[in-house]
């Protein structure tokens, strides 16, 4: 066998509208490709069935050119990592099935991987001659992206504790939403952010939930947005609406994370997922850092979104522990 630092994992991430491969060497990245879907922004949003056609066509070649920009071959692939879910189940199926294909062919193990486990790992993703910091277990992370918002109390690379979720509409829903509302396109959320950028934070004042625990809820604060904008006289500025709003949702996030970071006796705290792309997040998490000598972890742009770096990250340690996954086992849009 390998040593740990010798083992390369082939991972395959296809949960949503992104197919992507990379290759890890233990844990440093050697190559990342993503095919993006750019035809879903003509309908306000993923259309399942495009998504997964368009996984169909994009798979192969994404695949063969993360193993060509690693400089590695088939024979040298010690596991496939691949999503098991949560996502759309249409788009699993593309990703799961072709990594069973190639495991039966090339006699490649199988390793599943849960997406959102896959995002708090990829802080553990190191890049070839690059020295990077990361978490110390136990570490708190709010994982926030279109689909999922939660606090997740992580103690190991294998042992993860959801301790607070959203009871209604994620934070990157809520983004998306509002800023349909204003007229912006799909997705609305770095809209808002480049808005945001040069708008007032201060110049409207919507709903803040008041739930119990480190849960969280954005359905009253889209019924406010959508309430304070009818009543206005005129049409307001689009900058100082985005401001607001998103300084809206980084207090509701920042205030239940440094609730749970103060509650656990946590020093270490790290964003992961699509919304931790958000610069007034990213600022806010910083700034927690610096006010209170907190260790802060905030990911690379490039780790935010959906990506099989991640994925591949989460089956090295899956691999370590000697976790492989049955040639059997389903696609799963919920886990």
């Amino acid at each position: 066998m390998n040593s740990h630092k010798q083992i390369h994992i082939l991972a395959i991430e296809s949960s949503c509208d992104d197919t992507s491969a990379a290759v890890l060497r233990g844990t440093t990245l050697l190559s990342s490709v993503i095919a993006s879907q750019e035809i879903h922004s003509q309908w306000g949003g993923v259309v399942p069935e495009l998504a997964s056609r368009a996984h169909q066509q994009n798979i192969v070649p994404t695949v063969d050119a993360a193993l060509r920009q690693a400089d590695i071959s088939l024979s040298s692939i010690d596991a496939i990592a691949f999503t098991r879910g949560p996502g759309l189940l249409g788009s699993l199926l593309v990703g799961t099935s072709f990594a069973k294909g190639l495991s039966i062919a090339r006699h490649i193990p199988l390793i599943e991987v849960n997406h959102l486990q896959g995002h708090i790992l990829s802080h553990f993703v190191d890049l070839p001659d690059t020295a990077k910091e990361h978490p110390s277990f136990p570490f708190l992370c709010l994982l926030v992206s279109g689909g999922h918002t939660q606090i997740v109390l992580v103690t190991s690379p294998s042992d993860f504790q959801i301790i607070g979720t959203t009871i209604d509409d994620a934070a990157g829903e809520a983004f998306d939403k509002c800023a349909k509302v204003i007229g912006l396109p799909y997705p609305g959320g770095p809209h808002v952010d480049r808005l945001a950028a040069s708008g007032d934070p201060t110049a409207f004042k919507f709903a803040k939930p008041r739930i119990p625990g480190f849960d969280f809820s954005f359905s009253g604060l889209k019924t406010s947005f959508l309430y304070t904008l009818q009543k206005l006289p005129s049409e307001p500025k689009k900058e100082d609406v985005c401001a607001s709003l998103q300084k809206t949702i980084t207090d509701i996030l920042m205030d239940k994370l440094v609730k749970a970071a103060r509650h656990f006796g946590i020093t270490d705290i790290a964003i992961a997922g699509g919304v931790a792309a958000n610069s007034g997040l990213r600022n806010a998490v910083a700034a927690e850092g610096q006010r209170h000598g907190r260790r802060t972890f905030i990911p690379e742009l490039k780790f935010t979104t959906d990506n099989a770096a991640m994925i591949g990250i989460a089956g090295y340690y899956k691999y370590l522990n000697g976790e492989f996954a049955p040639l059997d086992l389903p696609p799963t849009a919920r886990m």
